[in-house]
């Protein structure tokens, strides 16, 4: 009996390939990744960000991570669209899931 496991591929929105295109190509000093990204920290937040991206990297779907959580999938989004902010306790919860810090969410 064979084990089938399902793979995943992570991908980047044509945004934000144009952009690490762009920067590789020009070869210019060093940008940090907040200038990189202004347009999505100011429509997402920087807890929205982190939260995706934490999620993408461990390559959870949010429904994935609202089961972890034991939270809706509609929360996870909310969360990394910033309509909903993530307080202290969600914070905690989703360092432990991700095994950083909780200070990463806030």
């Amino acid at each position: 009996m064979s084990v089938h496991t399902k793979t995943r591929r992570i991908r980047r929105s044509s945004a934000v390939r144009s952009k690490i295109k762009k920067r590789v190509s020009t070869q210019e000093r060093p940008t940090h990744w907040r200038e990189l990204f202004k347009e999505e920290l100011t429509k997402y937040g920087e807890a929205g960000l982190m939260l995706r991206g934490s999620r993408l990297k461990a390559e959870l779907t949010q429904k994935e991570l609202a089961d972890k959580l034991e939270i809706s999938q509609n929360h996870i989004s909310e969360m990394e669209n910033g309509k909903r902010p993530i307080g202290k306790v969600m914070a905690l919860r989703l360092a432990k899931v991700f095994k950083t810090d909780y200070r990463k969410f806030l």
